[in-house]
């Protein structure tokens, strides 16, 4: 079977009309490509045809759509924030990759939050007294969830800049001391960073700030639905990100790289093939035709040479592109930044997503709280 179809052999297959397909298409359902013939004409993936066939011949029984929207499947949640459109990441109708060539984090975070939020004049405390980087994160976050008043009944200007505040409380406290500036600048200063890596640490903070409804930010938005605080929603993000199937991936792509280095990068990318397992920091669900936030970020720096060697196998060997945790893992690489970093830039640049999300959740009013599918032993009598 082809990969790609045409618009008369899509609508045929899924027997719907123009106006529908150009909505799937428009919603991310299904992408489309312009035909290399004839660019007048667009070409749909087949892969997500067959998907929508499937789940057309299931029927539209409530818990069967609930279900499977839990895993990758239908949106569950509508949001203004952030999409996936035909390979393009966009933050409120902006290209996140545009975006990430001259804005900070901060700015991003006051777009993604809907133009609100600037840091209050306010006295900032000193990061917990912990030598770990991640621990001092997790804690200075429990700390302001404990402490902070619920989000429920408040304005949507306080609360922005009380995650302005946030935002600078986490860095403070990745950094080890209350520092000023761009949040960019203040993470190079404090592992030792020039200029130059500081801009590239910039970049990444934006590309990473939010990615739709995600694992960490659907946990972020959970929480804001209880009408918990907004640092409560930041934590419950936070320990979402930190599995090793979501921000935890670092440690993964690290390990397969030392891997490539003692036995070489073709060999390792094979053995994984053999073993009919996926290559750390390649591939992504939402863009089979590459992440556009690792092209972005791979083209400003150089990779190390064992990082490029890999990249180089991994495309040629399975036709699958480097993701933003190969970017990420590669930069902090080239920059020597200390170990456990990529996880702590994924976290602060989340955190800008992590808020939006929560406020938006917060201003409806309603909790989120779906049913299970009992599939247990029947009650005793």
């Amino acid at each position: 079977m082809t990969d790609w179809l045409t618009a008369a052999e899509t609508q045929a297959r899924l027997n719907i009309r123009p106006q529908t397909l150009y909505a799937y298409v428009s919603r991310g359902r299904l992408e489309a490509k312009p035909d290399a013939a004839d660019p007048r004409r667009s070409l749909y993936r087949a892969a997500d045809v067959a998907r929508l066939e499937a789940r057309k011949a299931r029927g539209r029984k409530a818990a069967a759509v609930a279900e499977d929207a839990i895993a990758w499947g239908e949106p569950v949640l509508a949001s203004s924030i952030t999409t996936v459109i035909e390979g393009r990441l966009y933050y409120r109708g902006r290209d996140a990759v545009a975006l990430a060539e001259t804005e900070t984090l901060e700015a991003v975070a006051r777009l993604l939050r809907g133009g609100d939020g600037v840091r209050l004049k306010e006295r900032r405390e000193e990061p917990p007294a912990l030598p770990d980087a991640r621990a001092r994160l997790f804690a200075a976050l429990a700390a302001r969830a404990a402490a902070d008043a619920p989000m429920r009944g408040r304005g949507a200007h306080v609360l922005a800049a009380e995650g302005a505040s946030l935002l600078d409380a986490a860095a403070d406290a990745v950094a080890g001391s209350v520092g000023e500036g761009p949040i960019h600048a203040r993470l190079a200063e404090a592992w030792g960073v020039d200029a130059s890596g500081a801009d590239l640490i910039r970049r990444l903070l934006v590309l990473l700030a939010d990615h739709e409804l995600n694992a960490s930010t659907f946990a972020a938005r959970v929480a804001a639905s209880t009408g918990g605080s907004l640092a409560a929603a930041d934590l419950a993000g936070l320990a979402a990100l930190s599995g090793p199937l979501h921000g935890g991936m670092a440690p993964r792509v690290e390990a397969f790289i030392a891997d490539a280095e003692r036995v070489g990068a073709e060999a390792a990318v094979a053995a994984r093939i053999a073993q009919g397992l996926l290559i750390p920091g390649f591939g992504h669900q939402l863009y089979p035709a590459g992440d556009p936030r690792a092209a972005a970020l791979l083209a400003a720096f150089t990779p190390p040479p064992a990082y490029e060697a890999v990249r180089e196998a991994a495309e040629a060997m399975t036709g699958v592109q480097a993701n933003v945790d190969m970017a990420l893992t590669a930069l902090a690489a080239a920059l020597g930044l200390p170990k456990g970093a990529p996880f702590l830039i994924f976290a602060i640049g989340r955190m800008a997503g992590w808020q939006a999300h929560a406020l938006e959740q917060a201003q409806t009013g309603q909790i989120i709280r779906p049913r299970a599918r009992y599939i247990g032993p029947d009650p005793a009598p």
